[in-house]
């Protein structure tokens, strides 16, 4: 990146934190596929990792909308300011984040309607909007400086991946022998299932083995964690994403807008359905949500 793109970086990343304690915008609702145009008063700016490709990466701002009612404020606060059960979530959700801003969200009687705390969770920000009683409301939509107007994504830039298109599968034949040789040495009785890549050429791989895993490697085939999807000794089929029930789409676009599906299971016992997990992508950040068999949500875990 050149200086004379630092330095306009720089303005926006001020311009947009002085207008972020000003009224706030009316609220749209922000689901996938979102046109809105947010005002610059309804957006967080924060500097984010941008990788390009293994070993390369630059800095830049991306701005995180948050939109909200007639005569509603932001106010900077301090994370200890956030109610306890903000931290909690947090701290269960993005285990190892670090926090970045907080802010109150206050009605035009100067009540408290809601929180927001961004924070960078393996070096990538994430935003994510609470009710007053500290509650989960949704993970905020981000954008990139120039995607502030229209549908929010361009080709080729960092959200690309909101047009569905994008495939990020990788075949597991052709996985770097550092990540077969780990899984065979380490989880021996492991089904491999599925593999993808992340925008930093980091792996996903999902397995089954009396559950359902997913294990992170980062671009050089060494393993990061393992996360346990599903522990019940259940049969996992795939599932078509176009068949998924309305719930369980509401939902997602609810507490995740412009979020992509990557791959969806439904979980069988006897034939019968149990549960739904599904992978997500949102903001560049990997989600694995389970919902029960009436598709209504139970948990969420983060995976990168």
């Amino acid at each position: 990146m050149n200086l004379s793109i630092k330095s306009k970086s720089l303005i926006y990343l001020i311009t947009a934190v002085t207008f972020a304690v000003s009224s706030c915008k009316k609220e749209n609702s922000a689901v996938s596929g979102n046109t809105d145009t947010p005002s610059p008063s309804s957006t967080i700016s924060v500097a984010a990792t941008n990788s390009t490709s293994a070993g390369s990466a630059s800095t830049d701002s991306v701005y995180i909308v948050q939109l909200c009612g007639r005569g509603e404020v932001r106010d900077s606060i301090a994370a200890s300011a956030l109610p306890a059960g903000i931290t909690a979530y947090l701290t269960t959700n993005y285990p190892g984040f670090t926090f970045k801003k907080e802010y109150s969200i206050k009605s035009s009687t100067g009540i408290i309607t809601g929180y927001v705390a961004v924070i960078y969770f393996n070096d990538k920000p994430v935003g994510v909007l609470f009710d007053s009683n500290g509650n989960f409301v949704k993970v905020l939509e981000q954008r990139e400086k120039g995607d502030l107007d229209g549908k929010g994504w361009h080709h080729g830039g960092r959200f690309e991946d909101r047009d569905g298109i994008k495939k990020d599968t990788v075949a597991l034949s052709v996985l770097p022998s550092a990540i077969t040789a780990y899984l065979a040495n380490t989880f021996t009785t492991d089904t491999l299932l599925k593999a993808f890549t992340n925008r930093d050429s980091s792996y996903i791989i999902i397995s089954k083995n009396n559950g359902l895993f997913a294990t992170l490697f980062d671009n050089k085939g060494n393993f990061i964690k393992r996360v346990a999807l599903h522990s019940k000794q259940v049969i996992y089929q795939i599932r078509d994403i176009t068949d998924l029930s309305a719930s369980i789409t509401s939902y997602l676009g609810t507490a995740y807008p412009n979020y992509t599906i990557k791959r969806a299971y439904s979980l069988l016992l006897n034939g019968t359905v149990q549960a739904y997990i599904i992978i997500i992508d949102a903001n560049s950040t990997r989600y694995a949500l389970e919902f029960d068999s009436s598709g209504m949500f139970v948990r969420v875990k983060t995976l990168f």
